[in-house]
């Protein structure tokens, strides 16, 4: 049997979770939740699937220092930097060629940098079915998160027949993929069943998913193409990435090939998952006192209810007479803002940057 690899995709600036997340250290470069860089609790939750050197990061080039720096396990030639972000279709492409450079036809997963995920147990016998399924069969692999909550948030998988049993985990056809719905969509997707959370977690072979660009997205494959060659006669993947990566097609993986490809097939998780997309998912992750407030970092309250903070080493955040506020502190600047307005913190991020890029 070839070997297993697992490309993470850490790209990104996290903006919803301005001021600590900035370029240069993003959301998966921090201990969002946990003691830990989200990156590297990703990376070692492969312990026992992959071993590290196994391992590729596909991030920004100047995020690269600091991901080499957050996982010293990783060989410098292991963490690629992206010029320019060209959006997840590229990014799988490149994963592919990556893996097809070690190992021509070999099985690799491609997971986001910053989810978090306690049952590491559980997560792994997932994803080593999602492998043994892609292995067998000419099949593009997904994870699907059962869904506990009519969330608008995610896209969502539609299951449909059963594809049989691959490692006795059950494998199923995916029936379409659905955008992000509003919330009666949402409600009515929950009530119906068969519906999962699109938690953009894929398994395929490298000869698999590069057939199905070049069928469903040929501009980018013809691109893709481009890159391998200029990397062969270059004999460096770096250049190769200057001269050729910022020309590829900028496409979403799900737009370019999963929505179109016909063979998909979906696996459910056994496992516990939250993206943490935004400041009010870390609560879901810290106890709250009597009044509902949640701490990360030093802080305190006085007929102060349902807030969250955030505070830095050294700093302590103090709360009185204020309800559902997210207050932040981060180095040279502060958040404060509703809870409702929670999704809006990306574009208050921009507006600050576009006046100071120096917090950005």
């Amino acid at each position: 049997m070839k070997n297993r690899y697992v490309v993470i995709m850490a790209g990104g600036r996290g903006e919803r979770f301005w001021p600590q997340s900035r370029l240069k250290k993003p959301k998966h470069l921090l201990p969002i939740v946990g003691e830990s860089p989200m990156l590297a609790q990703t990376v070692e939750r492969l312990k026992g699937l992959v071993s590290p050197g196994q391992v590729f990061v596909i991030t920004n080039a100047e995020q690269r220092e600091a991901v080499l720096d957050s996982c010293p396990e990783l060989l410098p030639e292991q963490v690629i930097g992206e010029p320019q972000g060209r959006d997840t279709a590229a990014a799988v492409g490149l994963a592919a060629l990556l893996v097809e450079r070690k190992e021509p036809g070999a099985a690799f997963a491609l997971l986001p940098a910053d989810h978090v995920i306690s049952d590491g147990a559980g997560f792994r016998k997932v994803l080593a079915g999602a492998f043994a399924a892609a292995e067998q069969k000419d099949v593009l692999v997904t994870i699907g998160i059962k869904p506990d909550s009519p969330s608008t948030g995610y896209g969502y998988l539609r299951q449909g027949a059963d594809a049989g049993k691959l490692a006795t985990l059950p494998v199923h056809q995916v029936e379409r993929f659905v955008e992000k719905p509003n919330l009666e969509k949402a409600e009515s997707y929950l009530q119906e069943g068969g519906y999962f959370w699109n938690a953009g977690m894929f398994v395929w072979r490298t000869d698999v998913i590069l057939a199905a660009i070049c069928e469903h997205a040929p501009e980018l494959s013809k691109g893709l193409d481009d890159l391998s060659n200029h990397w062969t006669e270059s004999g460096s993947i770096n250049q190769a990435m200057d001269q050729v990566y910022p020309q590829l097609e900028k496409i979403s993986i799900d737009f370019a090939v999963m929505e179109k490809a016909k063979d998909v097939v979906m696996l459910e998780s056994a496992f516990d998952w939250d993206d943490v997309g935004e400041w009010p998912a870390i609560a879901r992750h810290y106890p709250a006192d009597d009044m509902g407030n949640v701490f990360k970092g030093a802080g305190s309250a006085l007929d102060a209810s349902g807030n969250l903070t955030y505070a830095e080493p050294g700093h302590t955040i103090s709360l009185l007479g204020v309800k559902d506020l997210i207050v932040v502190q981060s180095g040279d600047a502060t958040l404060v803002c509703h809870k409702d307005c929670a999704q809006q913190v990306k574009e208050l991020a921009q507006q600050v940057c576009q006046k100071n890029p120096d917090l950005g």
